[in-house]
Formats: structure tokens, C-alpha cells, sequence
């Protein structure tokens, strides 16, 4: 069991290629979710998400970085037994604090989508949100242990079919019962995420329990060492992904509220954010998908070349996650933000091309912070990430406070404050990272030969596809060609700029 099974290079190209079709599914869901419902349903949804993710963050993230960090830490030591005894500490601690929030959320539900949210059409996924959160913890801290044994193949597969699964749960229930009220809607998108994440935590319990059979291997772990080893982990952790969940929270309950200050009708205010953060962001997000595989093989391996003390393995991996993040980040935003009009109208039936660019800059900042603070947490900076992420939320939510209720400023004044945000963390994220790992500072593969190669392509295809349009060549056709084209000559400007993308994709030693 403490052998990895998959190489680095092996886990993230599985990941990503399972990740990818999982990400498909899942976009191909909200598109079908979108058209089914509409934009004042969607509103109401990413009211609802924040909540689910402080819930998630107050009970179970910092938990999960724990279970991963140390299932890798123990294996690397040959204790399975240790990784084991984790794993059940872990749960006992999520039941334990997951059954007083849980009951409190239930009860003061009213009080909660009155007062915090500010739409009362809400109560009723906030009331099913409670057992959502309980199966997906159960899932995550299996799902976790997995990542950090290095046996990526389970979850990734599971998540692929959960995708599957929650599709056809919420949208057959909503064309089961056909709601004609925006909150019954919205109860039948949370009872199929119900029924989604019921099948991923028994599968991945299951699985885990057929892959620890017999006697486990080492002497395991006092249970008083075990538990402040967990807390040295899950408090900053989990305190990290509280105070940032709580201030997208505020955000998404403050946007409607201002734009109506502004003059919005509150229907509209809530069309907007739909459209905004449940349309326009998803979008963007599609082909981000190799990030999330990226993160997760790469904390495991950090954590165990750290308890090693193999800092030159430490900086090796970092050097080409962050390559491999400039590389594929960049020219994904650029190709978006000219292809992303016509994806957005035939996918929603309706433009969503308001803020696509700044957007689109947002998303490839978030790249870089997300892989930035995916080393600091697997180094044991897990407080510095945390000290940075609640300042940029803090940034983000002063700006919301300020600009949208400005008449004409409206929605821009959120992007206004995505765009700062995501600026000053990915700034501190690389000074404490290049501090605390000892990496030194490669502006040319990062960030200089992939975005000019992505700023060329992007121009060349914005150009070609005018022309193309003024042929007469439909929109979808010459989005198409036009991306083809992008990709051939990105390679290309990247080629003559010396850049070996072989060499960069080579995560293994």
C-alpha cells in the first residue's frame, strides 16, 4: 500500500483525461440544467452555493487536506495502519461537527434565507443541503485517501459516473414533477444532488474498504499525536476555506442587493448573477479542467518529498506545475474570449459575452493562485495560504460594496473586484512561494513565451473569424476553424520561442 502505483506523469494524465470527460458532463448538466430552468432559477442556485461550501469548509475541507497529506506522509513511512487510523479519526471528527451546524442550518432555515440571503424562495434547498453536505464528506475523505495513497483510478472513475448520475437525478426529477414555482425548482436540483452524492460516498466507501482488506502494515499512531498532527493540518485549512466560502457567500447575497440599490428590478438582479457566476464562469471553467488534476497529484507528492526532506524534489515539481499551468491556462482564457460569444449563445440561447475578457483574465490569475497555494499547503504553509485568500475575499467583497450599487457600474464593478482580487493573491501566492520552497523565479516558460504565443493566436483567430463571418460561414463553423487554427499556431509560436512542452509534461523526476 505505500508504494505508489501511478507515477506522477501517469496520475495526471489519468486524471486529466478522465477529468476532462467528467468536466464535459458536468458543463453539458448546467447547460441542460440552465435551459431547463432559466436565468431567475439559476440566480437563485448560486445563492445557494456558497452556503454549500461554507458548510463544506466549517465541517470537512480542512479535514480532506488532512486525510490526503497524511495518508501520503504515513505510506512514504511504510505505516498503513497509521493512514488507516487518520482516515476514521477524520470521520469521527466531520460527524461531530457536521450534526450541531447541520441541525442549526435546518432549524433557522427561514431566519437564513430571509435575513442572510435575501430571498425567501431559498429554505428549501437550504433544508436539503444538509444531508448533500454529510454524503459528499463521506466521499471526500475516501475519495482523499485515495489521492494520497497515489491510486487515482477509483475516484477519478467514480467522479466520472457521478457526473452521469446527477444529470440524470436532477433533471429527471424536474421533468418528473415539472415546478412551477422558482423554489420547488430549486428543492429538486438539491434532492437529486441528494441522490447523486449518495451514490459516490457508498461506492468510494466501498471500494476503500476492499483495498484495505487483512492486516495492515506499521505501528500506526497515538491517538492524541494523530489528532494534533490532523489539526496542525485541518485548522488552516479549514479556516482558510471558511473565511473565503463566507466572503463569496456575502458576495453572492450582496450582488442582487446592490444592484437593486442601484435601480434593478429584483428579478433581474437575480437574472444577472445567474448569468454571470452560473453561465458566463462555468463556461470559462471548462477547459481548466487538467487544474484539478494537476492539484491533486501534485499536494500528495510535495507532502511526501517534504517528509522526506527532498526540498530539490520539492522545487522540481513546482517548476513545472507552474509551467504546465502558464502553458495551458493562458491560451485557454485567450482562445475563450473569442470563441466564448458564440459557444455562450448556442449553449444558453442567450449572449453571455458581457464581461467575458476581464472574466477570462480572472480565470487564468486563478490558475496560477490555485497551483501557488496547492504548493504552499503541500510544503506546510497551509496558514500563509490562508492569510492571503481571506485578504483578496476581503478586496473582492469591499469592491462589491462599493461599485455595484453605482449607477452604470452594475455587475462590472463585481468583475472590477474578481479581477483585483485574483491579482494581489496570485502576486503574494508566488513571493511566499518562491520564499518558503527556495524555487527561483522563471518569468520566461511561466508566464512571458506562453502568453505572447497565446496573445498572438488569440488576434490572429479574432481576425480570421471576421473574415470568415463576412464570407458568410456560420458562427459556430468559424469558431470552429478558427480554434483549430489557434491551437496550430500557438504550438508553433511556443516552438519558436524554445519552449519543450515534452520536457514540461515530464512531471516524473
Amino acid at each position: 500500500m505505500g508504494k505508489e502505483t501511478t507515477s506522477a506523469g501517469q496520475g495526471a494524465v489519468l486524471l486529466t483525461v478522465l477529468g476532462a470527460a467528467s468536466q464535459l458532463l458536468g458543463f453539458g448538466y448546467r447547460v441542460a440544467l440552465a435551459r431547463m430552468v432559466g436565468a431567475q432559477v439559476m440566480g437563485l442556485y448560486q445563492l445557494l452555493m456558497p452556503v454549500y461550501a461554507v458548510l463544506l469548509s466549517l465541517t470537512a475541507i480542512g479535514l480532506t487536506a488532512a486525510v490526503s497529506n497524511l495518508t501520503a506522509q504515513y505510506l512514504a513511512r511504510g505505516n498503513a495502519r497509521g493512514a488507516d487510523q487518520a482516515l476514521g479519526t477524520c470521520l469521527k471528527l466531520f460527524a461531530l461537527m457536521l450534526l450541531p451546524v447541520g441541525g442549526w442550518l435546518i432549524f433557522a432555515s427561514d431566519f437564513v434565507s430571509v435575513s442572510l440571503l435575501g430571498d425567501a424562495r431559498t429554505q428549501l434547498g437550504l433544508i436539503l443541503l444538509v444531508p448533500c453536505v454529510a454524503l459528499t464528506g463521506v466521499e471526500n475523505f475516501h475519495k482523499h485517501w485515495f489521492y494520497g495513497a497515489g491510486l487515482v483510478r477509483p475516484p477519478a472513475v467514480t467522479e466520472l459516473c457521478e457526473q452521469l448520475v446527477r444529470a440524470a437525478a436532477v433533471l429527471g426529477l424536474l421533468w418528473l414533477f415539472l415546478p412551477q414555482y422558482p423554489e420547488r425548482a430549486v428543492g429538486l436540483v438539491v434532492a437529486g444532488m441528494v441522490l447523486c452524492e449518495v451514490f459516490s460516498a457508498v461506492t468510494l466507501a466501498v471500494l476503500y474498504r476492499r483495498r484495505r482488506r487483512g492486516v495492515l502494515s506499521g505501528p500506526g499512531e497515538p491517538g492524541a499525536v494523530r489528532r494534533r498532527r490532523i489539526a496542525a493540518i485541518a485548522l488552516p485549512v479549514g479556516l482558510n476555506a471558511l473565511l473565503g466560502n463566507l466572503l463569496g457567500a456575502a458576495n453572492a447575497a450582496l450582488i442582487p442587493q446592490k444592484l437593486v440599490e442601484g435601480g434593478m428590478a429584483r428579478e433581474d438582479a437575480i437574472a444577472q448573477l445567474g448569468v454571470v457566476c452560473g453561465m458566463t464562469l462555468p463556461m470559462l471553467a471548462l477547459p481548466t479542467v487538467f487544474l484539478g488534476a494537476l492539484n491533486l497529484v501534485l499536494l500528495p507528492r510535495l507532502a511526501r518529498a517534504r517528509a522526506l526532506d527532498r526540498w530539490d524534489r520539492v522545487r522540481q515539481l513546482a517548476q513545472r506545475a507552474l509551467s504546465v499551468v502558464g502553458v495551458l491556462a493562458l491560451p485557454a482564457m485567450a482562445w475563450m474570449a473569442v470563441v466564448g460569444p458564440t459557444l455562450g449563445r448556442l449553449l444558453f440561447g442567450r449572449p453571455v459575452d458581457g464581461y467575458l475578457l476581464p472574466l477570462a483574465v480572472v480565470m487564468a490569475l486563478s490558475c496560477f493562485c490555485s497551483v501557488l497555494g496547492a504548493i504552499l499547503n503541500g510544503v506546510g504553509r497551509q496558514g500563509t495560504v490562508a492569510s492571503v485568500s481571506l485578504l483578496g475575499g476581503g478586496v473582492q467583497l469591499a469592491l462589491t460594496l462599493v461599485l455595484v450599487p453605482l449607477p452604470g457600474v452594475g455587475m462590472g464593478g463585481y468583475v472590477v473586484g474578481a479581477l483585483v482580487s485574483a491579482g494581489l493573491e496570485a502576486l503574494l501566492c508566488l513571493v511566499l512561494t518562491l520564499r518558503h520552497t527556495g524555487l527561483a523565479l522563471r518569468p520566461l516558460p511561466w508566464l512571458i513565451a506562453p502568453g505572447l504565443a497565446a496573445l498572438l493566436s488569440a488576434l490572429t483567430m479574432a481576425l480570421l473569424q471576421r473574415r470568415l463571418l463576412a464570407c458568410g460561414l456560420g458562427a459556430l463553423p468559424s469558431a470552429g476553424a478558427c480554434l483549430v487554427f489557434g491551437v496550430v499556431l500557438y504550438l508553433a509560436a511556443l516552438s519558436a520561442q524554445g519552449v519543450e512542452l515534452r520536457r514540461i509534461f515530464r512531471l516524473r523526476g
